[in-house]
């Protein structure tokens, strides 16, 4: 009899306390299922048909506690139904499985972790307005804009988890072998990163401050700076500057070249010729300006070329996966941009891990408009030596298998 007290008085509870929070969760209609499927649970412990020892599923197989959205949202019918995820998110179900993974998914609620990262995808991937993405998923536009917002944050905050320098030895001689292997020279040894800068398209802000965003081409933008391994796997980013500023003045402002953590002494960083060649305190290996005299800087330009084209694949791989947000203008508030193009960039590096990797979009080539400013007044307390140095080897040294 005491049992049976006992019972009643916690069903009374539980079903006082669901009446009580219904309101909250009219929108999610599984979750009220779920909750009487676990009052089933506990009743069912309590009158002894099911051990308490017992392995209690997390996903019940009543059809009332499937989702709404199955039913109704066609992209997470096919995401539930493991039906492959790149034609409407243009990541892997792995990608995305590292992803949730490494996101602290404690915080989430209303909606679910896993719905508020597939919104924040096709967000990302479509490009979508909030409004368009809103109709797609079936919710409030103002959803949709608190879930990007958010886990664009979240995104954020793992980013040294996933953008990192590498962290030992035997890490770094795979990257040195790496650019080595794309040189095709074993006079780039010693190179242990690509870096260059990519123009981030975006609505051009009010007032007087909208012009410095308009670079030499004449389209508002902001500048990412990113540093690359041999595998296009991003090391190291630093975006926000207006897209007027030079990619030398942005470098010189970067924590990478302020702090002189990387690369190690006796090692180099491969740029392009928008940048100035330096041995301290980056130490950054350029081409040799056009035209171009003798065989030796030549073939030291070719070699040079071929390794340093790694950062331009990354970003092709990174602006192809996510065309939409890269090849048009970002519909966000520009101070909001640098979150967005940092959360593209660790995505970038979670699906390269995952294996997941796109063929880059063909774009066309950046001129040197930019290349004598980059150099003018640096180039006497820069590398020229080294690279004189490397040139030389280049000549001397047999080829790089």
């Amino acid at each position: 009899m005491d049992r049976e007290m006992l019972l009643r008085a916690l069903c009374s509870v539980l079903i006082q306390e669901e009446l009580q929070n219904q309101h909250q969760r009219r929108r999610h209609v599984w979750y009220r299922c779920s909750s009487t499927c676990h009052i089933s649970i506990i009743i069912r412990i309590m009158l002894g048909s099911l051990k308490i020892n017992e392995t209690i599923p997390f996903h019940h197989n009543c059809s009332c506690c499937t989702p709404p959205f199955l039913l109704s949202v066609p992209v997470l019918d096919r995401f539930f139904n493991q039906e492959d995820t790149r034609p409407d998110f243009w990541l892997s179900r792995e990608s995305l499985a590292v992803l949730l993974n490494l996101l602290n998914q404690d915080w989430r609620h209303g909606w679910g972790a896993t719905i508020e990262v597939l919104v924040f995808i096709s967000w990302l991937s479509s490009g979508a307005s909030y409004r368009v993405v809103s109709r797609v998923f079936g919710m409030p536009r103002s959803t949709v804009h608190t879930i990007v917002h958010c886990v664009t944050e979240e995104v954020v905050a793992i980013r040294h988890q996933v953008i990192h320098l590498p962290k030992t030895p035997e890490n770094l001689e795979a990257v040195s072998h790496g650019f080595a292997g794309l040189a095709r020279h074993r006079a780039f040894l010693k190179a242990v990163g690509g870096i260059d800068g990519c123009h981030i398209r975006i609505k051009c802000p009010s007032g007087p401050d909208g012009q410095c965003y308009r670079n030499r081409k004449l389209f508002p933008s902001i500048i990412l700076q990113a540093v690359c391994d041999h595998q296009g796997c991003f090391i190291d980013t630093y975006v926000g500057w207006p897209g007027s500023v030079h990619d030398s003045r942005v470098l010189c402002h970067s924590p990478l070249y302020r702090q002189s953590v990387y690369p190690p002494p006796g090692h180099f960083i491969l740029a392009d010729g928008g940048y100035p060649c330096l041995q301290h305190p980056l130490p950054l290996i350029t081409p040799y300006k056009m035209p171009v005299r003798g065989v030796g800087a030549q073939r030291f330009n070719s070699h040079h070329s071929r390794a340093c084209s790694i950062i331009e694949c990354a970003f092709g791989m990174m602006k192809t996966r996510f065309r939409a947000i890269f090849l048009q203008a970002l519909e966000v508030h520009h101070t909001f941009v640098p979150h967005v193009v940092t959360a593209c960039a660790i995505l970038h590096n979670i699906c390269l891990s995952a294996g997941d990797i796109v063929a880059p979009v063909d774009e066309p080539e950046e001129d040197g408009a930019e290349d004598e400013e980059g150099e003018a007044g640096l180039e006497a307390v820069s590398g020229a030596p080294w690279r004189d140095q490397l040139s030389s080897e280049v000549s001397a040294l047999e080829r790089y298998h």
